[in-house]
C-alpha cells in the first residue's frame, strides 16, 4: 500500500511543477475528454442509467441461487465469488450457450475471408497474399492491400498462431507508418495483427471461439485505422491519435461479430458445411446483455477509483482501504469486503499507463455504440457511411481534435443512448 501511496503522490507532484491542480488535470490536456468535469459527466450518467438494472439483476441471480441445489446461505449474504459462480450457471440456464458449442462455424480460414470481405464490403479494398514478400516466421502471411481503385494501400502480416518465445494475447503493430515525403510521395503502411490461436492439426482445421473472432475484428480495426491513414507527418498518422479515441475503430468492429449479415458470409459448420443457424445466432445476442449493467458498474467503478486518486490536490496518505470503498460506492450493487483491497492489485492506473485515463474504456465504448448505430440506421455494410467514416476518422489519425473529427461524421457529439440501447437497457438520457 505504501508503494500505491508513493505511486500517486508522485504523480500529483510532477503535475503540480508542471502548473496543473491534480495529475488528472495533467493527463486530461491531452485527451479527448479534456477535463476532470466530463469525465465524471461520463460515469456519473452511466451509473444513473444502470444502477437500477444492475439492482434487478442481482436480485434475480440471488433469487436464482437460493433456489438451487447445495445453497446452505442467505442470498442476502452472497459473497462476491458466488456472483460469479451463479451468474455463470444462470447464463448456461437461460441461454444454453457456451463458447465450444459455437467453435465448429468458425475456421480461421473462412474467419479470413470474412473479415476481409467486410473490409471490401465497407471500403473497398481487397487482400492478396504475396510470398515473394519476406516474413520474421515460416508461420506469418503477408498481404499486399489494394483500394477500390487498384491502388497500392498497404502491406499487411497476419501472425496468427503460437509458438515458443512468442508473447501471449493479442495485438496490432506497426513496422512502417504511412506519411508524405516533401516530393509528395505517399509512403504506405505496413502493419500486422498478431494473435495467438490454435494451430490446425492434421485433421482438424484451426477453430476460433466468438471471442477470438471478436478479437480478431478488435485488433483488424487498428490494422484499418493504420493501412487507410492518409497524413502528411507519421507521427500523427495511423493509429497516432488521443489515448481516449485510439479504440473507436477496433471496439467499432467488434459490433459486426453478432450482426447475422456479416455471420452468413463465413459461419460455416467446418464438417457439414452447415451455416450457424438463426435459433443460436439469437441466443448469441439474447445472452450478450447477460448481467450487462453489473458489468458496466464494475468498469465505471474502476473509473471512479482512478480519478478519486489522481483529483487528489493535497499528500495523500489516507488509509487505502476505506478511501477506496468510499471512492466507488455509488457503482457497486453487491457486498463490498473490508478485507479486500483493489488498489495493490490495479496495474492498469499504478503501473500499466492508465493513471487517470481508467475511464477511456467506457468512453471508447460510448463511441463505438454510436457510431454503429448511425451504420445500423442506414445498413451495417452501407457504403456511403463507411466512406464517411473512413475519410473523417480512419484516414485522419490525430491531426485534428477526435471530437472535431466525430462531429464531421456524425453530425452531432456522440451520446450514451446508443450504448444503452445496446445493452438493453434502454432509457434515454437529456
Amino acid at each position: 500500500m505504501e508503494v500505491c501511496k508513493r505511486l500517486i503522490n508522485l504523480r500529483r507532484e510532477i503535475a503540480q511543477l508542471l502548473g496543473y491542480k491534480t495529475y488528472a488535470d495533467y493527463v486530461l490536456k491531452r485527451r479527448m475528454a479534456k477535463n476532470v468535469r466530463s469525465v465524471y459527466r461520463l460515469l456519473n450518467k452511466l451509473v444513473d442509467a444502470y444502477r437500477p438494472a444492475a439492482v434487478k439483476e442481482m436480485e434475480q441471480l440471488k433469487h436464482f441461487a437460493s433456489h438451487a441445489p447445495h445453497f446452505a446461505l442467505d442470498p442476502s449474504l452472497m459473497e462476491p465469488w458466488d456472483v460469479g459462480f451463479y451468474s455463470h450457471k444462470l447464463k448456461l440456464k437461460k441461454y444454453n450457450i457456451d463458447a465450444e458449442m459455437l467453435r465448429p462455424y468458425f475456421q480461421l480460414d473462412k474467419v479470413i475471408e470474412g473479415v476481409f470481405g467486410l473490409a471490401n464490403k465497407l471500403y473497398g479494398i481487397t487482400f492478396k497474399p504475396n510470398s515473394e514478400i519476406p516474413v520474421y516466421h515460416p508461420d506469418v502471411k503477408a498481404y499486399e492491400v489494394f483500394d477500390h481503385d487498384g491502388s497500392y494501400l498497404a502491406v499487411f502480416y497476419a501472425d496468427f498462431h503460437p509458438r515458443k518465445g512468442k508473447q501471449g494475447g493479442a495485438w496490432m503493430t506497426e513496422y512502417q507508418g504511412q506519411w508524405i515525403d516533401r516530393k509528395g510521395k505517399n509512403v504506405r503502411p505496413h502493419v500486422s495483427v498478431v494473435m495467438n490461436l490454435t494451430k490446425p492439426t492434421p485433421d482438424k482445421p484451426a477453430l476460433l471461439t466468438l471471442g477470438e473472432v471478436e478479437t480478431f475484428l478488435h485488433e483488424f480495426g487498428h490494422s484499418l485505422h493504420g493501412m487507410l491513414s492518409n497524413c502528411r507527418f507519421e507521427s500523427l498518422s495511423g493509429t497516432n491519435v488521443l489515448w481516449d479515441f485510439v479504440e473507436l475503430p477496433s471496439q467499432f468492429m467488434e459490433n459486426y461479430a453478432i450482426e447475422k449479415e456479416f455471420l452468413r458470409t463465413f459461419a460455416f459448420h467446418y464438417e457439414t458445411g452447415e451455416p450457424l443457424p438463426d435459433e443460436l445466432i439469437h441466443r448469441i445476442v439474447k445472452s450478450r446483455n447477460f448481467m450487462a449493467a453489473t458489468a458496466c458498474l464494475r468498469q465505471v467503478s474502476f473509473g471512479l477509483l482512478d480519478m478519486a486518486y489522481y483529483t487528489t490536490k493535497e499528500e495523500f496518505d489516507k488509509d487505502i482501504i476505506p478511501f477506496e470503498k468510499k471512492a466507488w460506492k455509488k457503482a457497486i450493487v453487491g457486498k463490498q469486503r473490508t478485507d479486500t483491497c483493489m488498489t495493490t492489485q490495479f496495474s492498469h492506473i499504478m503501473a500499466g499507463g492508465y493513471a487517470a485515463g481508467y475511464y477511456s474504456y467506457k468512453w471508447a465504448e460510448v463511441l463505438d455504440a454510436d457510431a454503429f448505430a448511425v451504420f445500423k440506421k442506414h445498413g451495417i455494410f452501407n457504403q456511403a457511411t463507411a466512406q464517411r467514416f473512413r475519410n473523417e476518422i480512419l484516414s485522419r489519425g490525430g491531426t485534428e481534435d477526435p471530437m472535431t473529427l466525430y462531429k464531421r461524421f456524425k453530425g452531432s457529439e456522440p451520446t450514451i443512448d446508443a450504448l444503452l440501447k445496446r445493452n438493453g437497457i434502454g432509457r434515454k438520457t437529456k
